[in-house]
């Protein structure tokens, strides 16, 4: 049993590789685009979370 998953173990700056799209039918690769934009999504609901927690933190700190 393991005690790290391997995406735990890898460095931030590592990307994943792009998926092979050519064996992908095209419904497949609308499929794949919907789950892409899903994500990104996710991703910048992700960063406007920690921007606005940033801005608070930052506020506490401003001299007046």
């Amino acid at each position: 049993m393991a005690l790290f998953d391997d995406e735990e173990l890898q460095p931030r700056t590592a990307r994943p590789k792009p998926k092979d799209l050519e064996p992908l039918s095209i419904e497949a690769l609308r499929d794949y685009v919907r789950e892409l934009e899903a994500e990104i999504a996710r991703v910048r609901a992700a960063i406007e979370a920690k921007e606005s927690h940033r801005s608070g933190a930052e506020s506490l700190f401003r001299k007046p």
